[in-house]
């Protein structure tokens, strides 16, 4: 019974251990260092964060945004 109730208290940890080393990965990609904050800039942040240590295993997440121009 007490392994159950360690259980989400263990996946939550792992889960900051994840999103911690992918946040290291866009620190070292130089990532926080852009001042432009575009569409592109910031999903390219959050996946490099979301996709962890897969950053090491040779994952480059990027994301390419485009607004929709308003018609003339």
């Amino acid at each position: 019974m007490r392994t159950r109730n360690r259980l989400p208290g263990v996946l939550g940890v792992l889960m900051l251990v994840w999103l911690v080393i992918g946040a290291v990965a866009a620190g070292q990609r130089g990532y926080f260092d852009d001042a432009s904050t575009n569409c592109a800039s910031v999903g390219t942040i959050a996946v490099t964060i979301v996709a962890g240590p897969l950053n090491y295993a040779g994952v480059n997440p990027t994301v390419d945004c485009e607004y929709p121009q308003p018609s003339s």
